[in-house]
Parts: C-alpha cells; sequence; structure tokens
C-alpha cells in the first residue's frame, strides 16, 4: 500500500510539473514567436518603428511592473486560482491582439497580455516550489529549464513559419486553444495552495511602482521621435521620478515592504542589480532585435530569420550547464564579470561585421560568442542576486531579480532602439540625396526602411532605381544595428566595472553554497531566460 501511495504521490507531481512548465513555456514562446513577426506586423498596420517597438514594450511593461503584486496575490489568494486566472486573461488577450485593426488596439491587448503573463509564471514557480521540497525541487526546476529552453530554441522557428505560411494574427490565435487546455489540466491536476504567513496586498507600492515605470519606459521610447525636450516627454520623466518618491517613502514605513530599499546597502546586492540591468539591457534584448535585424539587413523571410537565429539561442541553452560546472571554483562576481565581458564583446562583433556589411556566416561567430554571454549570465544573476537577501524574503527576491531583468530589457528596447532608428534613418537620407531621390521621398522611403517595409518602401520610388535603393535600404539598417551593438557593448562594459566594483568574491561565493543547499527554491529563475 505505500508503494502504491508513492507511485500514485508521484504521478501526480509528475503531472503538476508537466502542467506548470507546459504554462511558462507557452509565456516564452510566445516571446520568441511575436519577435520573429514584428517586421511582418509593421507591414501590416503600417506602423513606424516606435510602434514596433512597442509591441515588445507593452507586454514587458506591465509584465515587470506587475510582476512583484502577482506574486502576492497568488500567494494571499491562491496559486491555482491565479494560474486559471492568468490564462483566462492570456488567451482573451491573445485573441484581440490577432484580431487587432490598430496598433493603439494591439498594444492594448499586449499590455493585458503581460498582465496575465505576470500572473502565470508567478502562479507556476509557487506551485512547483509548494509541491516539490529538497533535492525534488531541484530536480524539478531542472525539467523545468529544459522546457523553457525548448521553448527559447524552437519559438523562432515556429513563429517564422507561421508568419510566413498563416500570417502574423496567427501567431497570437494559436496562444487561445493552448490556454483552454492548459485551463483544463490545471483543474485536474492541480491542487490549491495559500501562503499561510501572507496578510493583504501592497496596493500603495503596485499603485505607485507600475506608473513610475510607465512614465519613465514611455518617456525612453517616444524621445527619440518627439525629441527629448519635448514637454510631454519631460513630464513623462517628471511624473515617473514624483512616483519613484512617493513608493521610497511609502516603504519605508511598512513592515513588509514589497522592495525592502535597505538591501541597496548591500554592496553584493547592488552588484548583483547592475548585473541584472546589464544583463537585459546587453544581452537579452536582442532576442527582440536580432530577428528584425536578420530580415531588414540580410532579406530574409521570417521562416529563415527564425532559423537563422539558432547560434543566438543554443548557446543561451547550454551555456548554463558550463557555468554551474564552474560554479564551485569561480566565486559569483568572476562568473557575472566573466559573462558582461563576453556580452561586450560579443556586441562588439556585431558592430563590427554590421558596420563591415559582412555576411551572414561572420554574423553567426557573434552570435554565438553574443549567446554564450548571455547564457553565462542567465541564471548566475539570479543566484546572487537571491542569496545577497535574508531567505526569509526569498519570495521577494524571485519577484525582483525578475522585475530587474525586465527593467533592464525595457532600457535595452528603449535605447537601442532610439539609435537604431536614428542612424538608420540618416545613413538612407544621406544615401539617397547622393543619388539624387527628391527629399520628400525620401523621408517617407526611409521611415519604411526603419519599420521593416521594403516592399512598401520599394513601390514609392522610381524603378529604375529600385535595386540600387533596396541595397541602400538594407545597408542603412545594418548601420543602425552596428550602432545600437555598440551602445549594448557599452552597457554591458559599464555593468561588468560596476558588477567587479560591488559584488564581493567571498561573499559570492559562500552565497553559493547557501543558495544551493540550504534554499534549492532560489533555482527558480536559474534558466528562466525571460
Amino acid at each position: 500500500m505505500i508503494i502504491e501511495h508513492k507511485a500514485g504521490e508521484g504521478r501526480a507531481k509528475f503531472w503538476i510539473l508537466l502542467t506548470t512548465s507546459l504554462v511558462s513555456s507557452l509565456i516564452m514562446l510566445d516571446s520568441n514567436i511575436v519577435a520573429v513577426s514584428l517586421p511582418a506586423i509593421g507591414r501590416s498596420l503600417g506602423a513606424s518603428f516606435t510602434d514596433i517597438e512597442w509591441v515588445v514594450s507593452a507586454y514587458l511593461l506591465s509584465y515587470a511592473s506587475l510582476l512583484m503584486g502577482a506574486g502576492a496575490y497568488a500567494d494571499l489568494k491562491g496559486r491555482k486560482n491565479t494560474m486559471v486566472i492568468g490564462l483566462a486573461l492570456f488567451a482573451i488577450s491573445s485573441g484581440a491582439c490577432g484580431a487587432a485593426s490598430s496598433f493603439w488596439m494591439l498594444n492594448l491587448a499586449r499590455a493585458v497580455q503581460g498582465f496575465g503573463g505576470a500572473l502565470l509564471l508567478t502562479a507556476a514557480l509557487a506551485i512547483i516550489s509548494n509541491t516539490f521540497t529538497g533535492e525534488e525541487r531541484a530536480k524539478a526546476f531542472a525539467v523545468w529549464g529544459a522546457c523553457l529552453g525548448i521553448a527559447l530554441t524552437s519559438g523562432p522557428i515556429i513563429g517564422g513559419w507561421i508568419t510566413n505560411s498563416l500570417g502574423w494574427r496567427w501567431v497570437f490565435f494559436v496562444n487561445v486553444p493552448a490556454c483552454v487546455a492548459l485551463v483544463f489540466a490545471t483543474f485536474a491536476v492541480i491542487p490549491e495552495s495559500h501562503d499561510p504567513q501572507a496578510k493583504r496586498l501592497d496596493f500603495v507600492g503596485v499603485l505607485t511602482f507600475s506608473p513610475a515605470l510607465l512614465l519613465l519606459v514611455w518617456a525612453l521610447i517616444d524621445g527619440n521621435s518627439a525629441g527629448w525636450s519635448a514637454p510631454s516627454v519631460l513630464g513623462r520623466f517628471i511624473g515617473g521620478a514624483v512616483f519613484i518618491a512617493l513608493f521610497s517613502i511609502a516603504e519605508k514605513h511598512k513592515e513588509r515592504p514589497m522592495i525592502d530599499l535597505a538591501l541597496f546597502k548591500n554592496p553584493t546586492f547592488l552588484g548583483s542589480v547592475f548585473a541584472m540591468v546589464g544583463y537585459g539591457a546587453a544581452a537579452q534584448v536582442m532576442v527582440f532585435y536580432l530577428p528584425i535585424f536578420l530580415q531588414n539587413a540580410y532579406g530574409f523571410d521570417a521562416t529563415r530569420a527564425g532559423l537563422a537565429m539558432l547560434p543566438f539561442a543554443l548557446p543561451m541553452v547550454l551555456a548554463p550547464r558550463l557555468v554551474s560546472r564552474l560554479a564551485g571554483r569561480f566565486s559569483g562576481r568572476t562568473m557575472l564579470t566573466s559573462g558582461l565581458v563576453v556580452t561586450c564583446v560579443g556586441n562588439l562583433l556585431f558592430w563590427v561585421i554590421a558596420r563591415a556589411h559582412l555576411g551572414y556566416s561572420s554574423f553567426v561567430i557573434s552570435m554565438l560568442i553574443a549567446g554564450a554571454g548571455a547564457g553565462m549570465l542567465n541564471g548566475e544573476t539570479v543566484k546572487v542576486l537571491s542569496g545577497s537577501v535574508p531567505p526569509e524574503r526569498s519570495g521577494m527576491a524571485s519577484g525582483l531579480a525578475s522585475t530587474t531583468r525586465f527593467i533592464g530589457i525595457l532600457m535595452g528596447v528603449a535605447g537601442l532602439g532610439a539609435v537604431l532608428s536614428n542612424v538608420a534613418r540618416n545613413s538612407f537620407l544621406d544615401a539617397a540625396s547622393a543619388i539624387g531621390l527628391n527629399s520628400d521621398v525620401a523621408e517617407a522611403a526611409a521611415k519604411r526602411v526603419i519599420s521593416g517595409d521594403l516592399a512598401g518602401m520599394l513601390s514609392s520610388v522610381p524603378g529604375n532605381i529600385r535595386d540600387q535603393v533596396h541595397s541602400m535600404a538594407l545597408s542603412s539598417f545594418a548601420d543602425g544595428f552596428a550602432a545600437a551593438s555598440l551602445l549594448a557593448a557599452v552597457a554591458a562594459l559599464v555593468a561588468a566595472v560596476l558588477t567587479g566594483r560591488f559584488v564581493g568574491a567571498e561573499e559570492s561565493r559562500s552565497l553559493r553554497t547557501v543558495v544551493k543547499r540550504e534554499r534549492p527554491c532560489m533555482v527558480i529563475d536559474c534558466r528562466h531566460p525571460i
């Protein structure tokens, strides 16, 4: 009877792990599929490059700003209940994304989708942590990480095929039946669980932190097109600063704050935050920009661009395995600094190869190196940051690690996008002026080049110079990507210097042991690529 009971318990845990892993993989798969389809979305809806950025940023912004609150909600209201609500929101918003007739509708639906994603991830991680203990938990998160790795590598390929075969709208529509199936699975196999110590939601923290992040990123994204001195942009920066001040004041007077600001006095914690922001802004952001570059600079279609992403995606999955073997020999400071330096080298190669307009075979080398750097940072950033936080605040540490990473990605999307679009536009206009193209026609064509609408751009210029203008367009976008890559390299280098300066070598070495032996739940984000 005991053996039968254990066998039944083992089967139940297997189905719980499979369901939560599939839910988490759905989030990762959706992000990568959308990244490959961005040029097609831009062409279909007649979007500018700033509009295309918002397809990514609207999702990430709501996801990042609500992640901390979503985790608290799951602990208080029930993890199973939260997962079902998240799946419902994700399904409805995905259908709305696919049916969107304008960028306003699409981006609004993407923001709701991000909210659903935040509920899904926090609930899934909490369910796994509640179901498994000790060595079982570490193995469970290894399986969970492997599922996300599969989603990471297959996402661009699946996204490219769907975009080419069915159209970009089906990139979103496919989420609907997947969510419905996962809702039935959740009701069937996952028991309800709560955090008995959870008391109430930090509404003040959510209502001050979320608007602060929204206003600051909104200002960063629109600053390039509206002008950095525009009243609307300056007003958003000021508003964001005000909300940050209000958040800081409110959290200081709470017994159990959403974010313990006193942690920033810990040098190792502060250094790991710098590393996490550098990882998001200089490494992981390339998941979104590389598919656009491969299509707009090399002329690949969506399917080919998805396949061409593999040299970047595979090292992101494989590198953490190498890092885990080196964990006992080197400190967290050494591993983080090394990962940021490798990322810097990869981005410098992006700059050199794109600026020289070299072929894809040369670009593969830079993707392999940049992907390896991202893979080195993927788990190590979470380990060091989580290990520098008191064990009783481990939930906050997990949410803070993910939130910090997404802030870095948002900063990267905004900053790199501004540089890419500005340099690509100027490069195209200079080349157009050299061949005597009308200035109004050139300006309109430049906007289409930046948004990836090469077909629409070619239809707007005289037929006798279309081949020449097409070549100019590819070269101009490569110039823009080269400049953005150089900025990413600088960001990685600055993060490496700050990480090496603040993270303690001995402290981060001992933290690794603590995380591994005493707090296996902190493996939570170690292989979470997004």
